[in-house]
């Protein structure tokens, strides 16, 4: 019975579909889902390349869309196999913040592919995820839904508002967001800060707040910085509805809840720029591999310690911030903190966490989580790292064993000197109706179907060697020897300026990020106004601003606190010598002429 309704519902949900097409094509559409129940992922054809991913012995993968034009950031998979995507950006989507795609002839590719839902958001909007019936998205200081009806791609009812909050708009507002099995959502509070100083992103500028008086907190923590929890069905809801869960988490993007150990976990970025902003305290390597990426069971009241504490994966304890009189050495009160289950590689970036729930995956996937490593963009001068999807073994609620590497490939190049030259950055996770792990990327909207095709009870650690292997010896996941993986090592005539204070955010080929941070690559702001481009140095920019025709808004910190007029005569002269500009000579003089003019 149960066989025939799962048929009847499958072909009820394509109807639309059959009735727009010939009875030949109504008739083959109704054999490939008959045939898909008892053949499963059998008849898909995988790609003979696997999509370009390195896999485990037994799995296998196929391209589901090859791009979109709005990028993606988190996905969904409804239960007839229907994607939803986040858009990353709204802009190149038609204005839409959403996608969504089906698959109409059973070959495992998108054929349907439709933008839909308007509303204001950036490029750190996140959520995409399906709950009760509805399909739940966020921008940065909104999260929606919208009403799934049965067979139908596109929903048509109206947007409610779920959460709402306040601008502006900073960094890290991303709003993932999670669901327990008791009618709450969990939604991430990121805080617009690295690491709670007083001058954002500034050499030596003290952090705010007493990490030993919860009276005196950073300012921060009063409403930001964490995750609160809400009623999911209640429409229209501030902060103030809902309750702070956890604190002390800097940037959240990975979120989900464990319904084996009905908990709730997170992954989160550690802070950045120990080398930028504590020269005289940290070395190029260790900024490189310091601080670990935090991943947290999240008990009600958690609190992770940020800004006050980072956490340093190779001494495997919480250690003080630099800003709060932190040396390498001194925990303050670091070990009364909640630890974190286990630390990831420094700036690897999670970006979506997904605990497996299916039947498809042998059965070492049966109890763990799998973990959306978006990349690094700051540890020059060693290679970029990250780029990967791992996968943590689980049991009794905790990891079992080591991270392992279960995907990798996306960059496809190897090393990753600047981000640039990483082709796709893995970033959302979603787990399909028959088990399938898909992988959206933000680079240019490709996604990915992982399928096990091997034979589940012979699989064990012969099938997981190669994986081991790349963990050791690839230059994107290993860890970097500090002499022979120094990318800049022989590389005469880098600035000196450059590679510690501007190299982390624009990329040592100064392309940026792609997404938070602007090109200096034939950039206007480069070539055509060199005292306006002295100005941005000396005091800083803060958005929105327009760089080579696409939006940024991140804050450009001021830099003449800190930098003679002859570090920063020399650091303009490299950019624009470099990187395709116009050649230019900036003088000491012209920047001593710019800092007196906007002296305030």
């Amino acid at each position: 019975m149960k066989f025939t309704n799962s048929i009847q519902k499958a072909i009820t949900d394509r109807l639309p579909y059959f009735r727009s097409h010939s009875l030949k094509f109504v008739i083959a559409g109704i054999l490939l889902i008959i045939m898909g129940f008892s053949l499963s992922t059998q008849r898909l054809t995988t790609d003979a390349d696997n999509g370009g991913l390195f896999l485990p012995d037994g799995f296998k993968a196929l391209v589901v869309v090859d791009s979109l034009k709005g990028q993606a950031r988190h996905i969904a998979v409804n239960s007839n196999g229907d994607i939803y995507v986040k858009a990353r950006n709204h802009n190149l989507n038609g204005g839409y913040g959403n996608i969504a795609l089906r698959d109409t002839d059973g070959d495992g590719k998108a054929d349907v592919i439709t933008p839909f839902g308007k509303y204001d958001g950036h490029t750190y909007g996140t959520a995409m995820r399906v709950n009760n019936g509805y399909l739940y998205f966020s921008s940065e200081l909104m999260v929606y839904r919208m009403k799934l009806k049965r067979g139908q791609l596109v929903p048509d009812s109206k947007m409610d508002t779920i959460v709402i909050d306040n601008p502006p708009y900073h960094e890290h507002q991303t709003k993932p967001i999670a669901f327990d099995n008791k009618g709450h959502i969990y939604v991430g509070w990121g805080a617009g800060s690295n690491a709670g100083q007083e001058k954002n992103r500034i050499p030596g500028s003290p952090g705010t707040g007493d990490p030993n008086s919860p009276e005196n907190s950073n300012p921060w923590l009063k409403d930001h910085g964490g995750i609160w929890m809400f009623d999911a069905n209640k429409t229209n809801q501030h902060q103030s509805d809902g309750i702070r869960y956890a604190t002390g988490l800097r940037s959240l993007v990975a979120l989900d809840w464990d319904f084996k150990s009905k908990s709730l976990y997170t992954v989160m970025h550690g802070r950045d720029d120990f080398r930028m902003i504590w020269p005289d305290i940290y070395s190029p390597w260790q900024s490189a591999m310091q601080p670990a990426e935090e991943f947290f069971k999240v008990n009600q009241g958690l609190d992770g310690g940020w800004p006050y504490y980072y956490y340093d994966g190779i001494k495997g304890k919480k250690l003080l911030n630099p800003e709060y009189g932190g040396d390498q050495v001194k925990e303050g009160n670091g070990s009364k903190l909640t630890q974190p289950l286990m630390g990831f590689p420094a700036h690897f970036a999670p970006n979506d966490l997904l605990f497996y729930k299916g039947k498809q995956f042998p059965d070492r996937y049966k109890n763990g989580a799998f973990v959306a490593f978006h990349g690094s963009t700051d540890r020059a001068p060693y290679p970029q790292a990250g780029y990967i999807i791992a996968f943590v073994p689980f049991k009794d609620g905790k990891p079992s064993g080591p991270w392992e590497v279960f995907a990798d490939g996306f960059a496809k190049v190897d090393p990753i000197v600047s981000v640039s030259n990483a082709v796709y950055r893995p970033m959302g996770l979603a787990e399909g109706p028959d088990g399938s792990l898909y992988v959206s990327d933000t680079e240019k909207g490709k996604i990915w179907r992982i399928l096990y095709t091997g034979d589940k009870k012979a699989f064990g650690t012969a099938q997981l060697a190669a994986m081991e292997n790349r963990k050791m010896t690839a230059s994107n996941i290993k860890t970097p020897d500090e002499i022979k993986d120094n990318l800049f090592k022989d590389m005469p005539g880098t600035s000196v300026v450059y590679t510690t204070y501007c190299i982390a955010c624009h990329q040592k080929d100064g392309k940026g990020d792609g997404n938070r941070f602007p090109p200096l690559a034939q950039s206007e702001w480069v070539n055509y106004n060199t005292n306006r481009l002295i100005n941005v140095i000396l005091n800083g920019l803060k958005g929105p601003v327009q760089v080579k025709g696409l939006p940024y808004n991140e804050v450009m910190p001021g830099h003449g606190s800190f930098l003679s007029d002859e570090q920063v005569a020399e650091v303009l002269t490299y950019v624009k010598s470099n990187f395709n500009n116009l050649p230019e000579i900036v003088t000491p003089a012209q920047v001593a002429a710019v800092r007196k003019m906007t002296t305030k």
